[in-house]
């Protein structure tokens, strides 16, 4: 059989010989140039079978852990007042922790994602009565990037006046280096009232502590008991 070219994993399904045991007998038996070419040819192609199958599968997991999130997120959803002025205040000055300028004179919150962006605006609407003629838009862009269209597509995405929009800025360390499609830059949104900056940041830093003070407490309890 391994001299008319059998492979070592069909003699084992065959004879049930262990493929120790035959790789050690066959270490003697020599193959043609015809056959060893035929055998390569048949692993390379079963390689790229076994590959195939792996990124299916591997695909398969990430869908069925991606609508695994989805549910528990939405299990979450459901447990929130969206109407609670309170619960968005506190969401937003979670989002301007991470996200927003600290340092500045204004309240500002920068982000290459238009969902985060519009939420910011809706807030500031909704929290603190901010009209959009109030809120300037700057926008930070790479070398190849056109002003006038990134222009146009941020105004768009949340629907705020192109007169609302001041010079975009061009990094020109960027120069030479294509960018991605889906990169439009990252849009600045600034108001000038900067005591809702100042309560923002209270607001999170207050809770932030609160909740660690409680967990530290909660832990000591825990390891007591």
């Amino acid at each position: 059989m391994r001299r008319h070219g059998a492979s070592v994993r069909d003699i084992e399904k065959r004879l049930g010989v262990r493929r120790s045991t035959l790789s050690y007998w066959f270490t003697k038996v020599p193959l043609s140039e015809h056959h060893l070419k035929l055998l390569k040819k048949r692993a390379d192609n079963a390689l790229v079978k076994a590959r195939v199958e792996a990124v299916k599968w591997h695909n398969a997991q990430k869908a069925a852990r991606i609508d695994l999130a989805c549910a528990q997120a939405a299990e979450t959803i459901k447990n929130i007042d969206f109407n609670d002025d309170a619960i968005a205040e506190l969401a937003l000055a979670i989002l301007y922790l991470g996200e927003g300028a600290k340092k500045s004179v204004a309240t500002a919150l920068g982000n290459s994602d238009p969902l985060v962006l519009r939420f910011f605006i809706s807030m500031l609407q909704r929290l603190y009565n901010v009209p959009v003629s109030d809120m300037r838009c700057y926008l930070h862009l790479r070398a190849d990037q056109n002003p006038n269209k990134m222009t146009r597509y941020w105004s768009s995405a949340l629907e705020i006046p192109l007169r609302n929009f001041r010079k975009p800025i061009l990094d020109k360390r960027t120069a030479g280096r294509a960018t991605y499609p889906h990169y439009k830059g990252v849009c600045i949104i600034e108001c000038s009232r900067v005591a809702i900056q100042r309560k923002l940041v209270y607001i999170a830093n207050m809770f932030c502590d609160k909740i660690t003070e409680q967990w530290a407490v909660s832990s000591v309890g825990r390891a007591s008991a």
